[in-house]
């Protein structure tokens, strides 16, 4: 992982040629559907490596891409695309203003494993870290709609840690619902 430059896309190859677009790729209900997506994309957006998001991924299109239409921003009248593509706008800003998202996406020292063994809960936990101001982000991807009273988890350093930003908080048209 370390010893090479690297992207991480959703590019144009995943959304044409009958492959479907990202959001119905995504399973369970439509709610479930934008639920998936955000938690893909900040997932993908956390992990080492620049990011190349394909347009139209941003709002959730529903067609396949196509070079002979235009994208359907007609979508962004319904609550759903348009909290989609809120959370995609929060999760570039939140990337750009924190460092530890990618100033070491290239070596060790910026990513750091905390659980990827946890399949009983289907949750996977790493440190983003940066060098230049010694930030140091905890994140927690938890791939189910199971709510978890008192899960407990590794943490890297003693301390409070405040949730600054969350896939399925209301506005983007999650659940909001507090995982203690």
């Amino acid at each position: 992982a370390y010893s090479e430059n690297y992207i991480l896309p959703y590019s144009h190859d995943e959304v044409v040629h009958g492959k479907s677009s990202m959001l119905y790729k995504m399973v369970g209900s439509e709610n479930q559907k934008f639920s998936n997506l955000r938690l893909a994309y900040g997932f993908m957006q956390a992990h080492p490596g620049k990011k190349l998001l394909f347009m139209g991924n941003d709002f959730g299109q529903t067609n396949e891409w196509s070079e002979e239409r235009s994208l359907s921003w007609e979508l962004l009248q319904y609550e759903s695309h348009n909290e989609l593509q809120n959370f995609v706008a929060d999760l570039n800003r939140f990337y750009k203003n924190n460092r530890a998202m990618y100033e070491l996406d290239y070596e060790r020292a910026g990513f750091q494993w905390i659980s990827s063994l946890d399949a009983d809960h289907s949750i996977v936990s790493f440190v983003r870290r940066s060098l230049s101001d010694g930030q140091t982000l905890f994140i927690i991807c938890k791939f189910t709609p199971v709510v978890y009273k008192n899960y407990k988890t590794a943490v890297p350093l003693p301390g409070k840690y405040k949730e600054v930003l969350n896939s399925d908080a209301k506005k983007y048209g999650g659940s909001d619902v507090v995982n203690s």
